[in-house]
């Protein structure tokens, strides 16, 4: 049956996950202050918005994708959503009720479902990207779903049948080459893929790293000469999903580690250093020392801060905050620094420093962590040159999600731009987008588009620029 949400006692369908229920288009929307001219293009958020009620419990990370954006031009403003049309929602519409289980209930669709729409279904609900003229809306369980302009659904993408297994929701472009290097992890041996997409599109590379359990490896960073991966004890566990319970589960008595191989290497190049459990959803970036050392910044929790199914909710202590691990590939040895003891994620950069030394990092701001629900309320910039904090919080009872940079084509220092954000107001759930200078955001927005409807709390993004 259609989604009603109103009797619910699921978190994640109420409150800042609370999902809209149609699709819209809106022009000439209401703008406070001036958007900058240089900003041409369109800021686009993925998220997790169900079309129907869930047949068991739900987890954030089951509904259905649904991508948000809007568009900017010549100080104008466009919105409009669409849901991400898989396989799996269609047979779902055509049924008129949900028919797939989820992340912390399984349930295995009837045959005739799963010959139709897969046995687990592509929401391709947590990201969205361009790449070589593509969109392409991502989940890290499936292949990618690629999107048209205005965002009607292609279909399932895998690079000419060249793409095994799924792909990740963060891949990283490197700016030099414009190559795209991905990975995928699996429930099944092997358990970890790596790949290389040429700057046109085309699929040049792929290798197998073996590893001895299948671990939810979310995200992965690269340098201009490695790969780097986080192999931590998120065990997915196959026989446990199927029996009811939550897929994934945290096992803080097995080893972490981290492996470094070369870019564009073979899976049996990588070397594994030890390190202490811990877990890491985001990472900000990486570099390469002048010594042969590589620096990584990421949110680093003491365990994994979300839960599936029967497992109890991390305490509110178990949050990431800005960690950075010093690796040295020749010794095996990994040493690791806290930046900062305070909540943060949804790290960003400018993309064009991917794998180099950037100064600038901009992560969310923590308005609330407890047991119940965790919301960001601003944003958080981090200036590595001298470790320093500044902060910009949209406002009291407010709601925000990953602020994005968006690079000013006319500029030429690291943060030449502005930073993009959806933006709640929690009294009167009304959305916006707020535009933040990237220079000094404690000077406010430059610009606000008031948006024509509430946009649920979503999970990443991109802007991208005019001309495609």
């Amino acid at each position: 049956m259609s989604l009603d949400t109103s009797s619910t006692t699921e978190p994640y369908l109420t409150g800042i996950y609370e999902p809209v229920t149609d699709e819209r288009e809106d022009v000439g929307l209401t703008v406070m202050g001036e958007i900058p001219q240089a900003l041409r293009g369109s800021y686009l958020r993925n998220g997790s918005n169900p079309q129907f009620s869930p047949l068991g419990r739900y987890h954030v990370f089951d509904g259905d994708g649904m991508i948000h954006a809007v568009d900017l031009a010549d100080g104008q403003a466009t919105y409009r959503n669409r849901w991400v049309d898989s396989r799996g929602l269609l047979v779902e519409r055509r049924e008129g009720q949900a028919l797939y289980g989820g992340l912390s209930e399984f349930v295995l669709p009837a045959p005739e479902v799963t010959a139709e729409g897969g046995i687990v279904k592509n929401t391709a609900n947590t990201n969205i990207i361009r790449h070589a003229g593509r969109r392409l809306a991502l989940m890290e369980a499936a292949a990618p779903t690629e999107l048209r302009a205005d965002l009607s659904t292609v279909g399932e993408f895998t690079f000419d049948d060249r793409l095994d297994g799924p792909m990740t929701a963060h891949p990283r472009i490197d700016p030099a080459t414009g190559a795209m290097h991905f990975f995928g992890w699996s429930p099944f041996a092997p358990y970890l893929r790596y790949h290389v997409v040429d700057a046109n599109g085309t699929l040049v590379h792929s290798t197998v790293i073996e590893l001895e359990r299948s671990v939810m490896i979310h995200d992965f960073v690269i340098t201009e000469s490695s790969v780097v991966f986080f192999d931590l004890p998120a065990v997915f566990d196959v026989e446990r999903m199927m029996s009811g319970h939550g897929g994934t589960h945290w096992r803080g008595d097995l080893p972490a580690r981290i492996g470094v191989m070369p870019l564009g290497g073979d899976g049996a190049q990588i070397r594994w250093i030890e390190i202490d459990p811990c877990y890491v959803f985001h990472f900000v970036n990486a570099h390469d020392t002048a010594d042969g050392r590589i620096v990584v910044d990421g949110c680093r929790a003491s365990a994994m801060p979300t839960s599936f199914g029967d497992d109890p909710m991390p305490g509110p202590e178990v949050k990431p905050s800005l960690h950075r691990w010093l690796i040295d590939p020749v010794e095996g040895d990994a040493v690791l620094t806290q930046l900062d003891d305070r909540g943060a994620d949804f790290p960003r950069i400018n993309d064009a420093y991917t794998g180099r030394d950037q100064r600038w990092s901009y992560l969310g701001h923590v308005g609330s962590w407890n047991d119940e629900e965790v919301i960001f309320d601003g944003v958080t910039v981090f200036d590595r040159a001298g470790n320093t904090w500044v902060d910009h919080v949209y406002g009291t009872h407010h709601a925000s999600g990953e602020a994005v940079f968006a690079a000013d084509p006319n500029g030429s220092a690291e943060n030449d731009g502005w930073l993009l954000n959806f933006v709640t107001d929690l009294t009167d759930r009304s959305s916006r987008l707020v535009i933040l200078d990237a220079h000094d955001v404690t000077q406010g927005p430059v610009a606000e588009v008031l948006l024509p409807r509430r946009v649920p709390s979503g999970f990443h993004g991109n802007w991208l620029p005019e001309p495609a």
